[in-house]
């Protein structure tokens, strides 16, 4: 191969390269076409073969010349790339800019359930009075629902039509009172503590019956307690509740797990309402967690958070509050 001709192609390859390297569009284009020309295989390489049937005196200049040629496209592949670096990066920003007069995109907020609202109120309020938070199984044992509560084997709670029961002498617990039993078990007196949770009756589903619903009962105990101690605790918590002085009235009742016993009305928008039952603990209750009858006192209630939250929110269906309808939970 003849000098001319070398010269020829150095010069052919630098302006192919040129354009080539002037019309790449992206970083990732742009490494191929270096290794296209500048390789250790790339065509620069192959002409400069060529250079071992030159003279020794036509070798410098083409070897001048190839320097020159990889000099100028190593400039061009750098100044691309810069270039393409540049404009990415103004790309990304033009892409991540905010415009803060556009509209904000809507996403609806989770809202906390009136069931849950409502409890954690009632549960504010008892700890405001110096209760404990107690919590417990939701499956029991026919001892702890019943039996340690004084309830006898005829009594009508333990009835199939009012009790879920399950293997093994277990059942889903029909109050939270089993919460207080093994919590006195485990504690001496004096105690003070309030057991909300889940419980389960076998009702039949209507506008004010679920087989599902809450409580929140309480529990004190310690010496010299009285019914009237229960009276002023149930009065303070519904006026907090309700928030104003409601007229409220105890009527004697019955439950086996209190002595003497009471249900709870309350004068609510010209109405009375029953809101809870209460008593003074029964002595037998005592006697089964090792507490002497002789020596303390207590007295317990039990409230129904669905009954609250109706009250309180003026709905009519308790079925409500348990089908999920996004039109009724928006309300709160």
């Amino acid at each position: 191969m003849s000098l001319n001709e070398i010269e020829t192609q150095l010069k052919a390859l630098q302006k192919t390269a040129t354009d080539a390297i002037a019309s790449v569009e992206s970083l990732d284009n742009l490494e191929p076409l270096r290794v296209k020309y500048l390789g250790k295989k790339g065509e620069l390489s192959q002409i400069l073969r060529g250079m071992g049937k030159l003279s020794p005196e036509d070798r410098p200049r083409i070897g001048a010349l190839a320097n020159e040629v990889k000099e100028d496209l190593q400039n061009r592949l750098e100044m691309a790339k810069s270039h393409l670096e540049t404009a990415a990066i103004a790309a990304q920003i033009e892409a991540e800019t905010l415009d803060v007069t556009m509209p904000g995109s809507y996403r609806a907020l989770g809202r906390q359930h009136p069931l849950n609202s409502t409890r954690d109120r009632m549960i504010d309020i008892f700890v405001g009075l110096g209760y404990t938070v107690a919590e417990g199984l939701e499956m029991e044992t026919d001892y702890y629902n019943f039996e340690a509560l004084n309830t006898p084997a005829d009594h009508p709670a333990r009835d199939m039509q009012d009790t879920f029961y399950l293997p093994n002498n277990n059942l889903l617990r029909t109050h939270t009172s089993s919460v207080q039993i093994r919590y006195m078990e485990n504690h001496e007196p004096p105690v003070r503590v309030i057991a909300p949770g889940r419980v389960y009756r076998r009702d039949t589903v209507d506008a004010t019956h679920s087989a599902v619903f809450h409580q929140v009962e309480l529990l004190a105990v310690d010496k010299n307690l009285t019914f009237t101690d229960l009276k002023g605790t149930i009065k303070e918590f519904l006026n907090q509740m309700f928030g104003e002085d409601l007229p409220v009235k105890f009527r004697a009742s019955y439950f086996p797990f209190t002595e003497p016993s009471a249900e709870v009305d309350v004068q609510w928008q010209g109405k009375w309402l029953e809101v809870a039952g209460c008593g003074m603990v029964d002595p037998n209750v005592l006697k089964a967690v090792g507490y002497d009858p002789e020596v303390y006192t207590g007295f317990a209630a039990g409230f129904g958070v669905e009954r609250f939250t109706m009250v309180q929110h003026k709905i009519d269906d308790i079925r409500r509050l348990y089908n999920s309808d996004l039109r009724f939970l928006q309300q709160f």
